[in-house]
């Protein structure tokens, strides 16, 4: 179901191309249209993972240099029964997440240093788990390859003006077509954008609440990521407007509505879905654990027992510690800096 779903989203971008380049340049335009997206199509399952952390200037990070963060995300993963996803950070103050890859094996998970630091343990630990059930539903292949391919067909639009409407490129429709071109192509690429079914992330949500075991850690992550993406601007999303459906929730900012043209649910409604998955929990099992409101930089275990993710929890921290005490994402302001800063 999902080759047959991206090959049906290749077609459709496909065919968007070739009627683009019809509207410029006629029969030629066209047929130079459709090689370009054969090409762009290509390209776009091999390298458009790589394309979108560049774009979001994500830095990789492994067990040295983010060990919290990197031991989260390993052991959710094997919960899921996944490969372990290569691990990005974005220095962002915009908390949000998002997973990229063309298949399980070559997937990638990134986070905002924002999200590290506004959201607790088992927020962070909730939000993973959505991105990892993204790729286990091997959402991240289409999704990716939508951004990659909007952005084009929106460029070749804006390109149009350039490079259409001359007696001399066998355009049938003359400046008219570079006008419906101009015009029309950016926003046929954005309802294809919307065409990815919205449902996908409540489905994620689901299964993400399954691996991580509480919905409501995901639920208040949600709305503190949301309230987050209203107040804090992400300049990188901002310039890449194609790449926003990847992420948990838009990172654009003031892109609140639940329209036809949103690229994600209201937030609102996923929280709810998620409070009634642990209601339902609730009634043919013990009731999930509460969410815990600490500070994001408070020690979440202390008293010397198991921690949910498998790693012995910390005793607590002396009242006058004689150290300046590292933050647990292994992004130290008091110490050496991290790549990412």
């Amino acid at each position: 179901m999902s080759t047959l779903r991206t090959a049906m989203l290749l077609a459709a971008m496909t065919a968007l191309f070739m009627g683009v380049g019809f509207l410029i340049g006629g029969t030629g335009g066209m047929m130079i249209a459709f090689l370009v997206a054969a090409g762009t199509n290509l390209f776009s399952y091999w390298n458009a993972d790589k394309m979108v952390l560049s774009m979001n200037h994500a830095v990789e990070v492994d067990a040295r240099n983010a060990p919290e963060f990197y031991a989260i995300v390993e052991a959710l993963a094997k919960q899921a029964g996944l490969p372990m996803p290569k691990t990005y950070l974005i220095d962002n103050p915009q908390p949000n997440a998002f997973a990229t890859g063309r298949n399980p094996e070559n997937a990638a998970v990134a986070a905002s240093t924002g999200l590290l630091e506004r959201l607790s343990h088992e927020e962070v630990a909730a939000v993973m788990a959505h991105e990892l059930a993204h790729i286990q539903h091997r959402d991240t292949l289409t999704m990716t390859i939508v951004a990659t391919l909007a952005g084009a067909i929106s460029m070749l639009g804006n390109f149009a003006f350039f490079f259409g409407g001359s007696r001399d490129n066998n355009n049938p429709f003359g400046f008219v077509g570079v006008l419906v071109a101009m015009l029309v192509a950016p926003f046929a690429a954005m309802i294809v954008q919307m065409a990815v079914s919205r449902t996908r992330e409540y489905e994620a949500d689901r299964r993400g609440a399954e691996i991580v075991g509480n919905p409501l850690w995901l639920a208040s992550a949600l709305d503190k990521i949301a309230r987050g993406a209203e107040r804090i601007r992400n300049p990188d999303a901002e310039r890449n407007p194609a790449t926003a459906h990847l992420f948990i929730i838009n990172p654009l900012h003031g892109e609140r509505m639940d329209s036809l043209f949103s690229t994600h649910p209201n937030t609102d409604n996923r929280i709810a879905a998620l409070q009634a998955m642990a209601r339902e929990m609730a009634g043919s099992q013990p009731a999930p654990r509460q969410m815990p409101t600490p500070e994001p930089t408070e020690e979440l275990h202390s008293d010397g027992q198991q921690g949910p993710w498998g790693r012995p929890a910390r005793p607590a921290p002396p009242a006058e510690p004689a150290q300046p005490k590292p933050n647990p994402w292994g992004r130290n302001p008091t110490g050496p800096k991290g790549p990412w800063s």
